[in-house]
C-alpha cells in the first residue's frame, strides 16, 4: 500500500543509523512491527499473576 506521510528527517536518519537499515520503507516497517510487539506485550502483562499454572514436571516427563 502506498501512502504519503510527513516524518521528521532527523528522526528518520537517526533510526536508519541506529538500525543499519538502508531504506526509509524498511525503517517505517520495523517501527510498526516494534510498536505492534510492544502493544501486544502490554496486553499480556495484564494477565501477570492471574493465571494459575499447576504444572508437575515429573508428570510431563513421563508422558
Amino acid at each position: 500500500m502506498r501512502t504519503t506521510i510527513d516524518i521528521p528527517e532527523d528522526l528518520l536518519l537517526e533510526a536508519m543509523k541506529l538500525t543499519h537499515l538502508k531504506t526509509k520503507t524498511d525503517v517505517v516497517k520495523e517501527g510498526l512491527v516494534s510498536l505492534i510487539r510492544k502493544e501486544k506485550l502490554k496486553g499480556l502483562k495484564k494477565f501477570k499473576g492471574s493465571i494459575s499454572l499447576d504444572i508437575n514436571l515429573d508428570e510431563l516427563r513421563n508422558r
